[in-house]
């Protein structure tokens, strides 16, 4: 106890006699449950580091566990502390002994992170114990797994003896902060947060300080309070300003709200109060990734490992975002070091597995993808995300790969793959299709994709590829959230010129070829062409027309799904909708409120003016019985084809809970009808568009050119507001817009506004003229140059899987050197 708090004899200086040795003897038993038998974890992880270092300079440097833990540096082998095992005489002895530690604990790591195993907890500590149970368990190490149960048992029955003497205390003595301070400090790793929770806030109320606040900022941040941590983390800082790990905390409470400035700010401010702070480096590179900041994430992703070369979470991080950033030699190189230092890594290895895809290198591929197939989640074991999607990720790549050298134009993948295949997929189901049968394995006369030279191109062929990357760099989104991603680029710019050219022919009368049939191109085809680029391009995301579903999902309805917020997290993505979004909310809830509560219009209409962001929409919601837990509030689209006719467009949910967390999303329902609909709408323009661009070929009257570029928004407004893809609608379109519009003549040379995106600008816009209208302003539209027809053909210079990665995969750096001609 502090000095300070001694009181006069007699009064509560008697008291303080007693409840000192009943603290002691409470704080001895909580010691006893740490001491009393090594605990496994500490054992485990101990026996790890002495496996790294052993082989690069035998025991290495005393740190802080050598004091420890001294056992002989030359064994690789788990051994238990005090065992009763006597070494060769029994089965079981002997099975520990050959488990690897390294896996137990890599696959425990795992468990606990994702609390992919029966009755998790809230707390790390103890679910890091109960995943080493369950790992033995699953290595059939059951008497091991036993013995480890039996420990924690023992330990929480210590813990509950602690917490009924501290109780004790406090019952005795309840103005001693320490003592509440104790006793949460034993609640919190039971689980049993809001109860730590309340004693340290009774803590704070007798004697504030900076610990107790950032104590019990941490356990609001894990029940994922984050506001109120942040408030906590503040107050402790205001306290004590130099406590790096708090401002790291309150930088990771802005960052999980979605607020990165701020969050970035704190994670430079904790590097000010420690320098060599690997966390916040890794944290901020993480910040800067999300802002779309490639070059500022990778510094301080860098950084992070100029500390510690062996961190695996920072090579993780760097790795993905290497990956989407379409640099997958940098990526791979990641992803390798990740697994040598965790070779159990189920993200490392399935994103290991994908980039080699990615790169056409299968075989070494699907290696990876079978690894993450074997870690099988045990009974009532939650699968990874990872785990998930591999299966399918296989199969995909079988597919791709037995397809490398088959021309494009002679097979369709929404047709060749399984529809409940293709449904699972899409919805990200757990792989259990009923009578699925497996693609073929991979055939050895077919061989991996090699890498091509950008030099053994022919120049023209060079000219082709810079002049993708530049066109494809103009559907890049100015947002938070939107990492730019040069192979993402490359892919759809050259998607923009085979539209081109394929529009172009087909206004010229001339066929195309396509799923294995001669004949005019339909506007299907044409966004068929953009999609078979955008799916190499990041093999990971199921590109799938949703109409070409089994017709059992699709008359129960395909969403599209969009969280704007959810409980406290913002989506920054869609931040520059909100306002458009809550001001048609607004209008539509004096609708309802006119037909269903006209008597209380008016006191509804005062508070909408008092509304001014979407949580302001939570006391509303009670002045209607049927509103009370929320509404939903759906967006007309309307038609061209029949003047007066409307579709649905998408819907907008609000619910709360009655501390404020809010949930606000937006989702598309693609149904058969809804789908026909759109079918008919986008039919009727692709037949107009058709006609008017035939007639611009023989005739290139500017009020021609004007009728052909808004008939083509108006096409994409419609298919914006269909979202008739699984993903990859919005770059889909977009690259049509551009190829489409090159066609007639027209090219796209301003930028998309920072914080803009074109499939919201289509989802919010009041009708497909509007669209044009705004669409129109940022494309600063000019004359096509004339050097583009001297371009190559896209389709016959890139006709097979094979030549599409290769020349996704070639790097033309040098085009940044060179004058691109496009003007």
């Amino acid at each position: 106890m502090r000095p300070g708090k001694m009181a006069p004899a007699g009064g509560c200086g008697a008291l303080r006699g007693l409840w000192v040795p009943l603290a002691v003897l409470a704080l001895v038993r909580v010691a006893l449950a740490l001491t009393e038998q090594y605990p496994a974890l500490s054992l485990l992880k101990q026996e790890l580091r002495r496996q790294r270092q052993g082989p690069v300079g035998g025991c290495g440097s005393a740190g802080e566990w050598a004091e420890q833990y001294s056992a002989e540096c030359d064994s690789s082998f788990l051994h238990f502390h005090e065992s009763d095992c006597d070494i060769g005489a029994s089965s079981s002895c002997e099975s520990v002994l050959s488990l690897n530690t390294e896996k137990i604990l890599s696959q425990a790591k795992l468990l606990a992170e994702q609390k992919r195993f029966p009755f998790a907890t809230d707390n790390d500590n103890t679910n890091e114990e109960l995943a080493i149970a369950y790992v033995l368990i699953g290595n059939s190490l059951y008497d091991e797994a036993i013995r480890h149960f039996s420990t924690m048992l023992q330990d929480m029955k210590n813990a509950e003896l602690a917490l009924f003497e501290l109780s004790r205390v406090i019952s005795l003595a309840p103005d001693h902060p320490e003592v509440f301070e104790q006793r949460a400090e034993i609640l919190s790793p039971l689980g049993r947060i809001s109860e730590a929770l309340s004693d340290l806030t009774k803590a704070i109320q007798l004697q504030p300080s900076a610990r107790l606040y950032r104590h019990r900022g941490t356990l609001y941040f894990i029940s994922e309070d984050y506001a109120t941590a942040h408030e906590d983390f503040q107050r402790s800082l205001e306290l004590n300003k130099n406590q790096p790990i708090a401002m790291l905390y309150k930088g990771l409470t802005f960052f999980h709200r979605g607020l990165l400035k701020e969050a970035i700010e704190s994670f430079k401010e904790a590097l000010k109060q420690k320098a060599d702070f690997i966390d916040a480096y890794k944290s901020l590179g993480q910040a800067y990734r999300e802002l779309g900041n490639f070059d500022a994430a990778t510094e301080n992703f860098q950084k992070a490992l100029l500390l510690n070369q062996n961190h695996v979470q920072t090579l993780q991080l760097k790795g993905m975002m290497l990956y989407h950033h379409g640099s997958l030699d940098e990526a791979l190189k990641n992803f390798k070091r990740c697994l040598q230092l965790e070779p159990y890594n189920e993200v490392c290895q399935y994103m290991k597995g994908l980039s080699h895809v990615a790169m056409g290198q299968f075989y070494e591929g699907i290696k990876a993808q079978t690894k993450v197939m074997l870690n099988d989640p045990l009974p009532g074991q939650k699968a990874s995300p990872e785990y998930l999607k591999v299966k399918y990720l296989r199969e995909y790549s079988r597919y791709l790969h037995a397809h490398l050298d088959t021309p494009l134009a002679e097979y369709n993948i929404d047709i060749d793959l399984p529809g409940n295949f293709k449904d699972h997929w899409a919805k990200n189901l757990p792989f259990l299709i009923e009578n699925y049968e497996e693609q073929p394995g991979l055939q050895p006369h077919i061989k991996d994709v090699l890498f091509q030279n950008f030099e053994s191109y022919k120049p023209d062929v060079q000219e082709l590829v810079c002049v993708a990357d530049h066109l494809g760099s103009m559907m890049q989104y100015e947002t938070p959230g939107f990492l730019p991603n040069k192979r993402i680029h490359r892919a759809m710019g050259l998607a923009t010129l085979e539209v081109m050219q394929a529009v172009q022919r087909t206004w010229a009368n001339s066929k195309v070829r396509m799923n294995g049939k001669t004949r005019l191109m339909q506007w299907r085809d044409m966004f068929d062409i953009a999609v078979k680029w955008r799916r190499i391009a990041d093999p990971d995301q199921p590109v799938l027309w949703l109409d070409q579903m089994p017709a059992r999902s699709l008359s129960r309805g395909f969403n599209n799904h969009i969280n704007l917020i959810r409980g406290q997290v913002i989506n920054m993505r869609y931040l520059e909708y909100f306002e458009k979004i809550l001001h048609f909310i607004k209008d539509r809830i004096l609708v309802y409120h006119g037909a269903n509560n006209p008597k209380g219009l008016l006191e509804v209409r005062e508070a909408l003016e008092k509304v001014h962001k979407v949580e302001d929409l939570l006391p509303i919601m009670k002045f209607n019985s049927k509103t009370r837990d929320g509404f939903t509030v759906n967006t007309k689209v309307p038609s061209l084809k029949d003047q007066g006719k409307e579709y649905d467009g998408f819907t907008i949910t609000i619910t709360g809970d009655k501390v404020g967390n809010i949930l606000f999303s937006v989702e598309t329902q693609t149904t058969e009808e809804r789908t026909q609909l759109y079918h008919a709408e986008i039919d009727a323009l692709y037949k107009d568009l058709t006609a008017k661009g035939k007639i611009l070929i023989l005739s290139a009257e500017l009020g021609e050119v004007d009728a052909v570029c808004n008939l083509i928004l108006s096409l994409v407004y419609y298919f914006y507001n269909l979202m008739p893809l699984s993903r990859g609608s919005s770059v889909i379109a977009y690259s049509v817009i551009m190829g489409a519009l090159m066609a007639s003549g027209k090219e796209v040379s301003g930028k998309i506004p920072k914080g803009k995106l074109v499939d919201f600008e289509a989802m919010t816009a009041p009708g497909s003229e509007a669209f044009s209208k705004i669409a129109r302003s940022w494309m600063n539209l000019k004359s096509i140059s004339p050097s583009y027809k001297s371009l190559p053909s896209v389709s016959e210079t890139f006709p097979t899987l094979r030549t599409m990665i290769e020349v996704l995969n070639t790097d033309s750096s040098h085009c940044l050197k060179k004058t691109i001609v496009v003007v």
